[in-house]
């Protein structure tokens, strides 16, 4: 068994996962409804939402879909966040820097007493905390 990131997106994933692909680098594969066998379950105005989508890096693993419950109601989140460390500090704050393209920034990049810090809230909404050590 292994955790990983799954991220639901209120019809602009395939933009979200493109940004990512931008700011990590790595292969990104991606399956909209209506090029899936599952098409005929869904009506045919969902089918340009990804049903699946997944970004692989050095430094990332997410997968992704576009929200597919067209009667529950999606609630974005402000209790869980994508925690990014163990980088140096230059190739943190160049993450930061990519990242917060039309994000909201809540917590500028800086030197804490336990290192390297910055939180952001990006242009899709998905909150970001990146943290590097002090060298």
């Amino acid at each position: 068994m292994q955790l990983s990131t799954y991220l639901l997106f209120d019809g602009d994933c395939q933009q979200a996962m493109e940004f990512y692909r931008s700011v990590f680098g790595g292969d990104l594969a991606l399956t909209t409804v209506g090029e899936s066998p599952m098409k005929n379950i869904f009506p045919v105005s969902m089918h340009s939402k990804v049903l699946n989508a997944r970004l692989k890096s050095k430094m990332v693993d997410i997968s992704a879909s576009d929200w597919l419950r067209p009667d529950e109601k999606r609630i974005q989140g402000n209790t869980v966040c994508l925690y990014l460390s163990g980088g140096t500090p230059d190739e943190t704050t160049s993450i930061f820097r990519r990242l917060a393209e039309g994000a909201n920034v809540t917590d500028p990049i800086s030197e804490q007493s336990f290192g390297l810090y910055g939180a952001l809230n990006d242009k899709f909404g998905i909150r970001w905390m990146l943290h590097a050590e002090k060298l």
